[in-house]
């Protein structure tokens, strides 16, 4: 069976397309069925621009390969594979996967991998400030959360809060959910008194001594980790970190606090203490000591004595991949004596990445230090810097294609896609459609049905295209799913724009075809290709195999095609030395067998001789290649290294002869497949006939 991809791929090379249009001149018709110009110049240009080191074949050299491909094309949807489902699915995921590129902004995402690469070489180093907040929390609560992070931002530039201003405060978070949240776990949210307070508690936490931003952070953020770090998420770089928090970092100038920005975790504020540029990837290896779960700090101590004994044994002079192996606690690198994979800022525990980037040169390692994890003794094996951009784009736009960043490529692309086809909506036809929407739309329950008494208004249109209440009311009956109650305002909003955006997604991709003739004509090599490759694999690679009739019938017509070449049966006794070699020659001249010499002579040891008996073709062994005859060989073959002696025996020398299905089964199966393609390809010539219309031809250049 061939590759599948493979033969898609050769195809492709081929470069068969059509254009399937009328108006274009005809250069060849196969059964009476037009072949236009486009579709075989494409073939022509594309190939011939490939072949840079070989000589450029002629227009009408094509002529024979391009009617063949054509044929087998036809006999192809003769045989209804076009509309075989499993064909049909195939081509769609290869479809979708040629229409990506096109439904997306190039220059965005062009733009997007050169700014993550530009801001590669700069690591930040940024403490934030966290309220949390749901992606679809009501306007109340986004108020809420936004304000009172606006009035932490002011206390850390010294306006602290004002009686007046937290009675404002709180009155937005009485209006707030909050006002009704029950207490709950310090890591999830702050319930109502708990917001309240850390406003109120402002004050005290910037008289504190020390770095304020922090005292702040453990007073009022929500992330979790602030409470033990006040915020600080030592130095990052690109695509570390959301895309809206990485922006406001590389954006914020050392020692400021940004403005509120808003990620999916909720609004944040970040201060920028120090960028730095990049300090590239470390290779390392470590010993570890490992600290036990709930250790106390005085054991902890106590297992210095073993890292320093370990690190005192590396200054003697041993090998820092052996103590790994025999003492290290991280047993999945000391079975790599040690080595770790590559790391770069912020991968590592912070005291493990300045040992380890502390080092000056490959193969230093550093003192004992510690970690939350144990002590480390950490080498440094080697270090790069940011590979240049072409090497790196491929896994940048792997990257960003996972990244929200990759939204902004789509966005763009509907805005332009909007503005060529005349967007036009009604707003009030929009609004209407607030008298249907209730809760069960947030249960998951709610019906289009619902829609109907609000008449079917065009909502909007794209292009020659009109798209209606009922059509917003199908789509939101399908996209549906269980959720957290939520404002219908809000809920409509984000429903209309899910709608208009894969609507005009939608359009887009419906047009790629008529609009890029690239891809119209890729997805023709792909089609093309599919059907070639499947009706191949039936016609002749399959068959081949699975037809095992034929397969012997070809085979005895043709088995002097599969020969040996002369073949010599040899024994080789492996004597333990001289002495043994003369007893093994004393019993061959007597014609004792070989189970004979065996038993007698390996009645000591059984390590004296060893017998082995092998089948060479002719020039595969040079000692057997010179004693071309049936016999014991006069000279015994020496190993100067270990003082082994072998005696070499040959038992018979065979002549040509062909060789059987199993042992030539490959070989036979590929020569009646290239059998069964002949007969196949004389069987589609017999019956399609192909008219070249020179004159169209000879305008090919």
């Amino acid at each position: 069976m061939k590759n599948r991809t493979l033969g898609i791929l050769t195809l492709s090379a081929i470069g068969f397309t059509s254009l399937a249009q009328t108006s274009e001149p005809v250069i060849m018709t196969i059964n009476g069925k037009p072949v236009y110009k486009s579709e075989f110049e494409n073939v022509y240009h594309k190939n011939s621009g490939k072949e840079v080191n070989k000589e450029q074949k002629s227009v009408k050299e094509y002529v024979d390969l391009f009617s063949t491909f054509k044929m087998k094309v036809f006999e192809a949807e003769a045989n209804g594979l076009d509309t075989n489902s499993a064909f049909k699915t195939e081509l769609g995921g290869y479809r979708k996967q040629l229409a990506a590129p096109y439904l997306t902004d190039k220059n965005v995402n062009d733009a997007l991998l050169q700014e993550a690469y530009e801001r590669m070489k700069t690591e930040v180093k940024a403490a934030h400030i966290l309220i949390r907040l749901a992606e679809d929390a009501l306007p109340k609560d986004t108020i809420e959360a936004y304000t009172r992070l606006i009035i932490i931002r002011d206390a850390l530039a010294g306006k602290a809060p004002s009686a007046a201003k937290i009675a404002e405060y709180e009155v937005l978070l009485k209006k707030s959910s909050s006002a009704l949240t029950k207490a709950s776990n310090k890591q999830d949210t702050l319930n109502y008194n708990a917001k309240l307070n850390a406003i109120k508690g402002l004050a005290a936490a910037l008289n504190t001594t020390g770095d304020k931003f922090a005292a702040v952070a453990k007073k009022t953020s929500e992330d979790p980790s602030a409470v033990d770090n006040g915020g600080d998420l030592g130095y990052f770089t690109s695509l570390q970190m959301v895309y809206p928090f990485e922006n406001a970092a590389f954006k914020t100038n050392v020692g400021e606090t940004s403005m509120p920005l808003r990620t999916r975790f909720g609004y944040h504020i970040l201060k920028v203490s120090d960028k730095r540029p990049s300090q590239g990837e470390i290779l390392t290896a470590h010993i570890m000591v490992k600290f036990a779960k709930d250790m106390q700090e005085k054991d902890k101590a106590n297992l210095k004595t073993k890292i320093d004994e370990l690190y005192a044994k590396l200054k003697a002079g041993e090998k820092f991949e052996d103590l790994a192996r025999q003492f290290s606690d991280d047993k999945p690198s000391a079975e790599k004596g040690g080595q770790l994979q590559w790391f770069g800022s912020s991968r590592m525990p912070i005291e493990f990445e300045k040992a380890a980037f502390a080092l000056k040169a490959n193969g230093d390692y550093s003192e004992p230090f510690t970690t939350n994890y144990g002590w480390h003794i950490v080498k440094r094996l080697d270090k790069k810097g940011l590979a240049p951009f072409d090497e790196m784009k491929g896994d940048l736009k792997q990257r960003i294609g996972k990244d929200s960043r990759t939204q902004a490529g789509r966005e763009s692309l509907i805005e332009k896609i909007k503005k060529e086809n005349n967007f036009k909506e009604n707003l009030v036809a929009k609004k209407d459609f607030l008298k249907v929407i209730d809760t069960t739309v947030c249960q998951g329950k709610w019906e289009a049905t619902k829609a109907a008494k609000l008449g079917n208004k065009e909502l909007f249109n794209l292009g020659t295209k009109k798209y209606t209440q009922n059509d917003l009311a199908k789509f939101i009956e399908t996209h549906q799913t269980a959720r957290p109650k939520m404002d219908n305002n809000m809920l409509l909003q984000q429903a209309y724009k899910d709608f208009v955006d894969e609507t005009v997604i939608n359009y887009e991709d419906s047009n790629l075809e008529s609009k890029y003739p690239e891809f119209r004509n890729l997805l023709k090599e792909y089609r093309d290709g599919i059907l070639l490759f499947d009706l191949t694999d039936q016609k002749v690679w399959s068959k081949a195999v699975k037809d095992t009739t034929g397969l012997k019938e070809y085979y005895s017509k043709n088995k002097n095609n599969f020969l040996w070449d002369e073949r010599a049966d040899v024994t080789m006794y492996n004597c333990a030395n001289d002495k043994i070699a003369k007893e093994v020659r004393g019993m061959l001249k007597k014609g004792k067998s070989e189970k004979e010499i065996t038993e007698t002579v390996n009645k000591t040891s059984q390590l004296n001789v060893t017998p082995e008996s092998i089948t060479y073709l002719k020039g595969e062994n040079k000692n057997v290649d010179a004693n071309w005859k049936v016999g014991v060989v006069a000279t015994d073959i020496k190993d100067a290294k270990d003082g082994k002696v072998t005696v070499l025996v040959i038992n018979k020398v065979m002549e040509k002869t062909p060789k059987t299905i199993a042992e030539a089964k490959g070989m036979i199966t590929a020569d009646y497949q290239n059998y069964l393609e002949k007969e196949w390809l004389a069987y589609l010539k017999n019956k399609y006939t192909v008219k070249v219309n020179e004159e169209v031809l000879n305008t090919v250049k």
